[in-house]
């Protein structure tokens, strides 16, 4: 019997409108507990990498967030895998760009 929060997610289980491609691996990230349920948000990496390309692996996501470059919302946000609503502003300092 499986005990706890689930912590992994299939890609092929994800979401439709997060787009992520069928070949692109085996697992998803998948948002950690907050402010939005999992099928209403997407994961800032998903964000980050998928949609803005602003990085194009997943160790240069890691990189920028725990540089504490993106603010959700006007927090400093380093988890990578915070789940980002769809009325949730994005602002990156350093390039001076809000989403």
């Amino acid at each position: 019997m499986a005990r706890g929060p689930k912590k992994h997610l299939k890609r092929l289980n994800a979401p439709k409108k997060w787009m992520l491609d069928k070949l692109g691996g085996k697992f998803a990230p998948r948002p950690s507990a907050g402010p939005h349920k999992l099928r209403e948000s997407m994961p800032l990496i998903v964000l980050l990498r998928n949609k803005l390309k602003y990085s194009l692996t997943y160790n240069e996501t890691k990189k920028v967030t725990m540089s504490r470059a993106i603010k959700v919302d006007g927090k400093v946000r380093t988890d990578m895998c915070y789940p980002t609503g769809f009325m949730d502003v994005i602002s990156i300092d350093k390039t001076g760009e809000y989403f």
